[in-house]
């Protein structure tokens, strides 16, 4: 289920070969979306690391791929549709070379048709009484679905889904219901203020409101895809001819290139706001403390957005229908210029704010840093690294390797007797950043070799001879650490410089992208979007690649992702495993790590909440792959009975608490008292640790450093 895991690319900008394709000027969306075609066709038979030969076999791989990312429940189109569709099988690779949208035209009209007549369908299902008593099964497992044979055929398996989806909305009722009445008994018990409204629905109030919601979320579904842009399904098409060359070469639209940037920099120009869209209305989901949408006390969470005004000068554009990630286009803009938005307010009355574009930071990008007060009384800094952001444009702006040494430099005055960096769930980022952070733990050095596709290679180093930690090191990963984090973890294993921690095996990139931008071969001054292109890979100091192996931690310890397919190895076009030379190199070897992990096992083999974790994790990878289920009610029910009784038994893991003490720094202890968005996530933030099993471990293992 994890197999299609997306991660942040890992960039080195370095000079690319200069090429030149020329191309007129686009006259129209066809003329615009062909030359992309050619234009991405001649980057990658060029540039890219390994380029595939663009042939028949080439072709029928991108088609599979295609209808995998377009109609993977194979819910839209019908088998006539896929065997018209199959005459085209082997002439993708021509279509790409001759820039021809044939194939492209053909499946989006033909999809838009078909999610016409389902919609029509579903009405006309959702508009008539649901038997949940008849005796249907629907099939879950994707692989095993098949296209539709006939219209009849097509709206019975529509039936199934919503079905499907009406059980599912009345369980998930069911159990509100049953955590109202638990939290109000509680209540109760101890005599508090009793506030607790309970709304308890016999079985067919629950199946009326149920069918409503379902009835609401398929509508909002079907909108949301007829308002969608064909440009967008056009990044689709383009995806499915690139991820064949391997997984992490894309074609990004303006649009989403704009989405990437502002992720890779951890900063966005813009009011500080999170738009939510519900029921074809968008509304202001939580402000950001500071920001200009919050400075305005104007505006509050839960306001309708009705037209939104970009510039003084211009009409206010009515925002209703809109897709949420059209109005955060219309919001955003450049810093220190003016953006009206026109709200209706919870008392329906309807008000006009003006504010300043600001430069507002996403701090989940950012590294932060506590400290970790053990049983035994001694203190550990955390630091918490969620990607290697960097800021390539503003000599400003913020990146990993200054936050890294910005959290150090605040744990150091604490007395901290060793330093746990947190890589799990870390999909990588800037590789430069990864020598500069290496250079705060060690002397200079090499830290990763990088090999281009003509089998030249260069090895990146540490240049710093002047760390700023050199006490104990732990790194804790999982399987969702990958490519830059990969780098990190097996540079400090490689050198004995700090112990790994963490699932058997990390993610598995070990490649490297760059952006092209495409306008860069056309005489034009339209955007047509970039390609991140995989132009080299990389191998550890030993010489090994981490591509599909990834980083074996020192002292494994199986995690909830260790049972799914989760990993580039899982992934049916990436590229190989390969080995080129080992540099020289000087492991430094402090500690013992057999030593280490002995004891680790010992602690694991007696614990209760490791095992129980273990068992939750291998529970749900089951319930992942079941391949069907009924969809009668009263065996529907039966179903989810027995999974309650299952997940009544791993709530013991809910109430685990590692007995770790945490203390904050002092500058974040001031920021508390004046930040109210940053005082609650610091309180999800740690209540989250103490429930870490798996920091825990790292602090055992870090004391046990010498």
């Amino acid at each position: 289920m994890f197999k299609k895991f997306k991660l942040n690319t890992l960039l080195l900008f370095i000079p690319l070969t200069s090429l030149v394709f020329c191309f007129n000027s686009p006259k129209n969306d066809d003329e615009k979306m062909s030359t992309i075609m050619v234009s991405v066709k001649n980057t990658l038979s060029y540039l890219h690391y390994s380029p595939k030969a663009i042939n028949d076999a080439y072709s029928q791989e991108v088609y599979k791929h295609y209808f995998e990312m377009v109609d993977a429940s194979k819910r839209y189109f019908m088998q006539s549709d896929m065997d018209e569709f199959a005459k085209h099988k082997t002439k993708l690779d021509d279509y790409l070379n001759r820039g021809d949208l044939t194939f492209y035209k053909l499946t989006i009209d033909r999809l838009y048709q078909r999610v016409d007549e389902i919609d029509k369908i579903t009405q006309d299902i959702l508009s008539k009484p649901i038997n949940l008593d008849e005796e249907e099964t629907l099939i879950l497992e994707p692989k095993l679905r098949k296209n539709a044979t006939t219209k009849a055929e097509l709206a019975n398996e529509w039936k199934k889904y919503i079905k499907y989806n009406i059980l599912q909305e009345m369980e998930s009722m069911s159990a509100k219901e049953e955590a109202q009445k638990k939290k109000k008994d509680s209540v109760q018990k101890f005599g508090l203020k009793d506030t607790i409204k309970l709304e308890i629905l016999n079985p067919e109030q629950k199946r009326i409101k149920a069918t409503d919601e379902v009835k609401d979320l398929i509508g909002d579904t079907f909108r949301r895809f007829k308002k969608r842009n064909k440009m967008d399904w056009f990044t689709v098409h383009m995806n499915a001819y690139t991820e064949v060359f391997d997984p992490h070469t894309n074609y990004y639209s303006p649009k989403n290139k704009e989405d990437f940037d502002t992720q890779f920099k951890g900063k966005v120009i813009g009011i500080g706001a999170i738009i939510q869209e519900k029921r074809g209305y968008l509304y202001l989901g939580p402000l950001t403390i500071g920001a200009p949408a919050w400075k305005s006390k104007q505006l509050t969470e839960g306001d309708k957005i009705l037209k939104v005004r970009s510039k003084p000068n211009e009409d206010a554009v009515n925002v209703v229908g809109m897709l949420s990630d059209e109005a955060v286009r219309l919001i955003r803009g450049e810093k220190g210029t003016k953006v009206t938005l026109t709200v209706e307010k919870k008392d329906k009355t309807i008000k006009e704010v003006t504010m300043i574009r600001e430069e507002v930071a996403i701090e989940d990008t950012f590294a932060r840093s506590i400290i970790v007060n053990s049983a035994d009384g001694k203190k550990y800094g955390f630091i918490n690294l969620p990607s290697f952001n960097a800021d390539f444009e503003d000599p400003k702006g913020r990146n990993a390797s200054d936050d890294i040494k910005n959290e150090i430099l605040k744990l150091k005055p604490q007395g901290v007797q060793g330093i746990i960096l947190d890589l799990r769930n870390n999909g990588g980022g800037s590789l430069t950043e990864v020598g500069d952070i290496m250079g705060l733990f060690m002397n200079a050095g090499p830290f990763v070799q990088v090999k281009d596709g003509n089998g030249k290679i260069n090895t990146l180093k540490n240049k710093n001879n002047s760390p700023i930690w050199t006490g104990p090191v732990v790194i804790m990963q999982n399987e969702l650490s990958a490519s830059a984090s990969e780098i990190l973890a097996g540079a400090m294993q490689d050198y004995g410089r700090g112990v790994v921690i963490g699932s058997p095996q990390s993610f598995g990139k070990g490649t490297v992208q760059t952006f092209v931008d495409l306008n860069r071969f056309l005489s034009t001054n339209d955007d047509f979007g970039s390609l991140k292109l995989t132009i080299q890979k990389f191998y550890r100091v030993t010489g090994e690649s981490t591509q599909r192996k990834g980083i074996q931690s020192d002292i494994q310890m199986k995690d909830f992702f260790t049972y799914a397919e989760v990993g580039e190895r899982y992934d049916d076009y990436a590229l190989a495993w390969d080995k080129i030379p080992a540099v020289a190199y000087q492991p430094m070897n402090y500690f013992s790590v057999a030593a280490l992990q002995k004891g680790v096992e010992a602690r694991l083999q007696n614990n209760k909440n490791y095992q129980l974790m273990q068992e939750s994790a291998q529970w749900k990878e089951k319930l992942d792959k079941e391949e069907s289920i009924s969809l009668n009610q009263q065996k529907f029910n039966e179903v989810m009975k027995t999974r309650k009784a299952q997940i009544e038994k791993f709530k013991a893991l809910d109430k685990f608490n590692n007995g770790l003490k945490f203390t904050l720094n002092p500058d974040e202890v001031i920021r508390e008292k004046n930040d109210e968005a940053f005082t609650k996530k610091t309180q999800n933030w740690t209540k989250n640790l103490q429930k870490d099993l798996y920091l825990q471990e790292a602090v055992n293992v870090i004391s046990g450093m010498k």
